[in-house]
This record gives structure tokens, sequence and C-alpha cells, in this order.
């Protein structure tokens, strides 16, 4: 027994030395450029971690001015916040951007009912973003259930006089749950399209969640080229009620659901992108932008989205300040108006980058909630990818392992170019959709430190990117 016992502690003694070696081993492997970068990014980290902002922002702009829909007063208030929190933060320059953008309205809560073997069941519902209100007394109809548009396509003029019931939910098995949104979304956007041309009475979609739960998720839909009249009003249902309308359907297919909505859209509304910016030191002309969307939608606070993603992009600028850290080119942070119905903000800003010929050599946006940090991915040329993906071994240290080619988002998307480097941040994304677009995105679901390790992440890449990429005479768009 005592020699089992004294093996193992061998074993275990050389096992911890070959470790201790391997990080030796790894840390030599490191230049000496990099590992000034090294201790940069551990500083970024430490500051964010010890001394960051982002939290007590993102309490204030979502307690005190919640839901901020585009064209609303709420979306008004965070403008003026914005700018005088970057004003504060001591950016070189802080103006705002003009924008037009639409302008649509809840109005009263909805309601929707039906009736099965004796019993009324209440249902969780809103109206999805641009549908068109109910008549005042609400709509009554039978419904038919399908799990895609192309099954409602095939139905034709069956569904006419009916409510068209979207039941097609997330793909679990799916790890990266934004590919399971991708796979279900289009039944909320383009729905009302199919089904209104064959004259339906109605839509409603099971929410777009991996949860099950009484929570509806809003969103944006649209009517494509459908004439005015032949708009149908279309909400959301929970997915728990979606669950149970469509056991009901199979014991009674001829039952009737009642919904009724008050919602409209007025006339486009004046609004504006906020956008500041730290000057570069050495090519100005060159441009990195960092940014999230302002607006949210108006059932919950905007908190994960894309609260988070505000200020954590601000969160950038402060560090760099604090750490003394001057960037070469300049850091542009750019709070974008009306990314959730229409991207005005996006393609203004790209419309007046190419109008004043400016010139953006990358962006990075946060838009994917405040979990913890896993990596970044990367809307590049193949030099830019490669060189991006060579900085995991400084960014692998806090848990930023999964660097890869893929999308960047919606709000920078329009700037892209062969030689403008985009990346998206990427948190974890497992809880994301319990809250997206839902009246339960508040404050108190974003941890404070998963927060504040997402501002550093960004900053390091920033860091980086700012640093290596475009070293020579900067390539113009």
């Amino acid at each position: 027994m005592k020699k089992i016992l004294l093996f193992t502690s061998i074993s275990l003694l050389m096992l911890a030395c070959n470790q201790k070696k391997e990080k030796i081993i790894d840390s030599n492997k490191l230049s000496t450029e990099e590992k000034k970068d090294s201790t940069n990014i551990k500083t970024l980290f430490n500051s964010a971690l010890m001394d960051g902002k982002s939290y007590e922002w993102l309490r204030d702009l979502t307690t005190n001015i919640g839901g901020r829909l585009s064209g609303s007063p709420e979306a008004a208030q965070a403008v003026i916040w914005g700018e005088k929190l970057m004003n504060e933060v001591g950016l070189d320059s802080v103006w705002l951007q003009p924008v037009m953008v639409p302008h649509w309205v809840r109005g009263e809560k909805e309601i929707a009912t039906y009736t099965t073997n004796g019993t009324q069941k209440n249902v969780p519902i809103c109206a999805l973003g641009f549908s068109v209100a109910t008549p005042k007394s609400g709509i009554l109809a039978e419904v038919i259930e399908v799990k895609s548009l192309e099954e409602a396509e095939a139905l034709g003029n069956k569904m006419e006089g009916k409510i068209v019931f979207f039941n097609r939910p997330f793909d679990n098995t799916l790890i990266n749950t934004f590919r399971a949104y991708g796979g279900c979304v289009d039944q909320r956007v383009q729905g009302a399209t199919v089904c209104g041309k064959f004259g339906a009475k109605g839509v409603i979609v099971r929410s777009m969640t991996n949860a099950v739960d009484d929570y509806p998720h809003t969103g944006t839909m649209s009517y494509g080229n459908l004439p005015k009249e032949k708009h149908i009003p279309t909400a959301a249902i929970s997915s728990r009620a979606a669950n149970i309308l469509s056991d009901d359907l199979k014991k009674n297919p001829e039952l009737k659901f009642y919904f009724k909505q008050s919602c409209e859209t007025l006339p486009d509304a004046p609004s504006f992108n906020v956008v500041g910016e730290i000057k570069g030191t050495e090519t100005p002309e060159n441009i990195f932008v960092v940014g999230g969307h302002l607006d949210s939608w108006d059932l919950g606070d905007g908190a994960h989205d894309d609260g988070t993603g505000i200020v954590q992009s601000l969160e950038v600028a402060y560090l760099f300040k604090k750490n003394n850290i001057k960037p070469k080119n300049t850091i542009r942070v750019v709070f974008f108006m009306n990314e959730e119905n229409g991207t005005r903000g996006a393609k203004k800003y790209a419309e007046l980058a190419k109008l004043n010929k400016e010139n953006h050599i990358g962006g990075l946006e946060s838009d994917a909630g405040g979990h913890t940090p896993r990596g970044f991915s990367i809307d590049a040329n193949d030099s830019n990818t490669d060189l991006l993906k060579s900085w995991k071994k400084l960014l692998a240290p806090y848990g930023l392992h999964d660097i890869e080619k893929g999308g960047s988002g919606a709000d920078i998307g329009p700037l892209k170019g062969e030689n403008v480097t985009l990346v998206g941040y990427r948190p974890d994304s497992q809880r994301y959709f319990d809250y997206h677009h839902t009246s339960t995105d508040t404050f108190d679901k974003v941890n404070k430190r998963e927060l504040e390790l997402g501002s550093a992440s960004m900053a390091s890449i920033v860091y980086l990117m700012d640093k290596y990429l475009y070293n020579d005479t900067p390539v113009k768009q």
C-alpha cells in the first residue's frame, strides 16, 4: 500500500512539474513585443475588473430610461444620456449624427384567448414590430398549425379566413443558439407575407427562444410587397403557450383563437446616432469603429439587447484613456440608432462615411448579450483573418478561445470591404434567448463580472488591431 501511495505521489509531482514547465515554455515562446502586449492586456483586464464603469452605466440606462424603441421618448432620452456620458469619459470629440427612423408603437396591452372543452385559456401574446392592429373588437378564427413557410405556402387558399400558427421550435441540438435562432426566425419575419396573400385572417408565431416559459418574444416582421389591404395582424405567443395550443389543436382541430392588438406605424421620426472618438496619434485618418445599438424593444429595459453592448463599447475608450494607451489610429465609439427595426442608423453612418471619404479600416460590434466572453468572429480577408487568429495565445488565458471566421454585426456590416476587418464580440450564447426581445431583459439579468470581462476582452482586441493591422501605408477602401 505504501509503495502505491509513493508511486502516486511521485506521479502527481512529475505532472505538476511538467505543467509548470509547459507554462514556462509557452511564456518563452512569446516575442518581446508579445510579452509587452500580454502585459498591456493584463492591465486592461485588471482595470475593467477593479475600476470598470460599465455596470453602473448600464444600471442608469436601463432603470432610469428603460426600453428605447426607435422614435420613442425613451430613445430620445437615451441619445441625450449617451452624448453626456461620452463627454464625461473625456473623448476628444463627441457629436450627434441625425437620422430619420421608423416609429412603430405597441398601444394597449395585447389580449389572446381560446376555449377548449368548456375552459377558456389566456395566452401570453405580444404584437410583432411593424404589424398592423386587429379590428377594435379583435379577431376570432379557426387555427391552422404549420412548421415552415413552405408548409404554409402549400396550403394556399385553404388558409383564407383562418389564423395561421407557425410552430417551429429552436433546434436545441445546436450548441450555438444564434444558429438555432437563424433556423427559425424566417417564420416570424416572413409569415405574414406568405399568409396575407392567401387571405389569412392573422398570424401567430411561436416565440424565438430555447426556453419553455410564459414570456412572449417580440421582434420585427415584414409584409414584403403585399398591398396594404392584405396586411394582417401578426403576433408572437410564448413557447409554453405554443406547446399547449399545439396539443389542444390535436384534440380539437376546430377550436377558435381570439386575439386583439392596437399597434400602429406612425410617420418616421427624427433621431441620432451618438458618436465620439479618440484621435489617432500616427494615422488619425484611419478609423476603427467600436459600437452597439442604443435602441431596444419596448417590452423590457434592453439590458442584454443591447445595453451591454453600448456600455462595453464606451468602456473600451474609457480603459484606453485610464491606462494612457494612445491609439495610432482613431478609435470611434458609435451608439447606433434603430438596429432593431430598420438599421437606419447603421446605413446613415456608412452613407456619411462614404460621402466624407472616411477610411474605415476596422470595426468591432457587441450585440450578443453581456454573458461570459468566449471569443470573436471575424469578417475579413484571409490575411487579416489569419493575423487575428494568431492572437489566440494572448487572449486564451482570458477564456477567449473562439476566434474564427464568421459574421460581425448588423450595425458595422455596411462598412464591409476587402481591406476592412470587421469583428463581432461573442459571449456565451446559452442564456441569451431567454431574455432576447422580452419583458425580462432587465438590469438584474446582467452579471457585473461577466459584463466587465466583456469590456476588457473588447478593449484587448481593439488594442491588438490598432497596433498590428495596417502597420504600413494604409490601404484605401
